[in-house]
């Protein structure tokens, strides 16, 4: 964040200064957990139902915090104002103004705004300091958490945007303002919460609707619902995919024995090979959208091409690949999952097994899928049999557990039987919504104290997709 006085954060956010001088100056970001509160940074103090913030306010000043943001007096430094919430946002908002130099993105989809924000942020920062933080911090305190790590030395912003309801992302416009907004795709995450997938359509559209006539939109070629979105937007378009119609598009997709997709990335500015260390044929999705992006501010298709062969997951949770010494690979997914990502995630483990080792799925509970959630399961458990994987251990939601797979009500029965099921040389993948923790699982499975991880050398072996 750029140094602005209490006087200034309260003029911005219509608050008040309490208990300390006005033109104390915030040097570092705004926080909402004390643990990431740096020196001369500020800290957001919420009143949860289990803990209250402000409890905290004066050890967090204590330990260097130039201030606190608050919703009452604190007893030391403070900007207290009536919703701490809607003041992070209106901050937010008047640190974009004062910042109009940086490029700012915004990134939306049914599934993969993660890794693509994680790639961008690895693509851009080549070219300039780029904030892309790990994590998914996409909501109404996530974004304007993000936005106020950005400083006068920032070149680029990507700003993750999720949604819930028709209207989430509109409502995050004003705090980011983006120049470039990526839809990846539209699938049936939040299904429940939305209603249908026409109303997630319109949810993802809010993003490119928003964009300035000088701005750019980068749309997904292979998802007919988001390319017809270039009709509603008043900016530039780009698109990227496999289709022969995409501006920005990967031939000749390779995977390796770890799953890793090797292919060339064919652009206007020339074309270049890519072999990207993910796990996973999804990612080419997730690269191609963030060499569109970084394509509109170089020429340099090789230095595109390189940052993303170098890139590695910065986030948690997300195809993280480990290899026990008995030879049990583990792939970590358990973050976050829908219909379409646990099926890509059961397409990653029968690539690595390549059919020489058995692979086990543990699958877990998709949540806020309304009425079509045991359809929804039943469907992946479908495509597990579909793809030919070996054992399925369903988790939270006995449907997905179909044709002969095993059920587990919860995280510790599932590793309960996974103690008693894995044998060394088995393919792994923990999958499930986040709110099932089922990464505790896959830590269990991978044995932090005695496996690398990394993922094992490639078996030279390469096998085309489609």
């Amino acid at each position: 964040m750029i140094p602005l006085t209490l006087a200034e954060i309260a003029a911005a956010v219509r608050g008040t200064v309490c208990d300390g001088d006005p033109e104390i100056t915030v040097t570092g970001p705004l926080r909402y957990e004390t643990a990431k509160v740096e020196p001369g940074g500020m800290f957001a103090a919420f009143a949860g139902a289990r803990r209250d913030g402000h409890e905290f306010a004066a050890r967090v000043v204590a330990d260097g915090a130039a201030a606190v943001l608050a919703s009452r007096p604190v007893g030391v430094p403070a900007v207290v104002v009536g919703d701490v919430r809607d003041a992070c946002q209106r901050l937010a908002a008047e640190l974009v103004t004062r910042l109009p130099g940086v490029h700012r993105i915004g990134v939306t989809g049914s599934s993969g705004k993660t890794s693509t924000k994680d790639l961008l942020g690895q693509v851009l920062g080549r070219l300039g300091p780029t904030v892309a933080p790990p994590g998914n911090r996409n909501n109404e305190l996530g974004v304007p958490e993000t936005v106020l790590l950005t400083t006068a030395e920032t070149r680029f912003l990507v700003a993750e945007l999720g949604a819930r309801h028709v209207g989430d992302i509109a409502a995050l416009m004003p705090i980011v303002r983006p120049h470039t907004g990526v839809v990846l795709g539209v699938g049936t995450a939040h299904l429940g919460e939305f209603g249908s997938r026409e109303a997630i359509a319109r949810a993802k559209a809010e993003l490119v609707e928003a964009l300035p006539a000088d701005g750019l939109a980068v749309l997904n070629a292979d998802d007919p619902v988001v390319a017809a979105m270039a009709g509603r937007t008043a900016a530039r378009v780009v698109t990227f995919g496999r289709h022969s119609t995409a501006r920005i598009r990967a031939e000749r997709v390779m995977l390796d024995g770890a799953a890793r997709a090797r292919f060339v990335l064919r652009t206007p500015a020339g074309s270049a090979e890519v072999s990207l260390r993910l796990h996973g044929e999804h990612f080419v999705t997730a690269a191609l959208a963030a060499a569109a992006v970084a394509l509109d501010h170089t020429h340099d298709v090789w230095l595109v091409a390189d940052a993303l062969s170098a890139a590695t997951p910065r986030s948690e949770g997300r195809m993280r690949l480990s290899e026990r010494p008995d030879g049990v690979t583990v792939l970590d997914d358990a973050y976050n999952a829908n219909p379409e990502s646990m099926v890509a995630g059961l397409r990653a483990l029968v690539a690595v097994a390549a059919g020489r080792r058995r692979t086990v799925a543990v699958l877990g509970q998709m949540n806020e899928l309304g009425e079509g959630s045991a359809t929804a399961h039943a469907e992946v458990g479908r495509a597990a049999v579909r793809l030919g994987v070996d054992v399925v251990v369903a988790v939270g939601n006995r449907d997905a557990a179909g044709y002969g797979g095993v059920y587990a009500p919860d995280r510790e029965t599932a590793a309960a039987v996974l103690r008693g099921l894995i044998e060394p040389g088995d393919v792994v993948l923990v999958k499930a919504s986040h709110g099932l923790g089922l990464s505790a699982v896959a830590e269990a499975l991978i044995d932090a104290d005695q496996i690398a991880r990394s993922a094992p050398p490639s078996t030279g072996t390469e096998m085309p997709v489609r």
